[in-house]
């Protein structure tokens, strides 16, 4: 990791305050309806500023108070790390996958992006 993509310490600390882009990274991630994914660079795309790397490290430093399963890879493959419990909240929501073939490695299934991405056009407020 780069000494540019560390979080500033330097700076005056506000406990609860987040980053203005942050904040609606986060935002975006709570309106994906359940069953329903959008990739780091829909995010980007939707809020018409960064790309999906900005979105990715807004997701690793912030995301653990939304449904940070709903944000993914662009080719579905579950987020290292966190396959199992991403994999429990697909399952309960119903989210598409494609199963894995014995050939894949650890036998995870991948989201089936055609059937569960999202495209933020429908407003799904108060669903999350």
């Amino acid at each position: 990791m780069s000494e540019e993509s560390l979080p500033d310490d330097t700076g005056p600390h506000h406990d609860d305050a987040l980053p203005e882009y942050a904040e609606r990274v986060l935002d975006v991630a709570e309106r994906i309806p359940p069953a329903h994914v959008m990739t780091y660079g829909d995010v980007a795309e939707w809020l018409e500023e960064g790309g999906p790397r900005q979105v990715g490290r807004v997701m690793a430093l912030y995301g653990g108070a939304v449904p940070w399963w709903r944000v993914v890879r662009a080719d579905g493959v579950l987020l290292p790390g966190h396959e199992l419990r991403a994999l429990d909240h697909y399952r309960a929501e119903g989210t598409p996958l494609k199963e894995a073939s014995r050939a894949a490695e650890g036998h995870l299934p991948r989201i089936d992006m055609k059937r569960a991405r999202w495209d933020g056009g429908e407003r799904a407020d108060g669903h999350t």
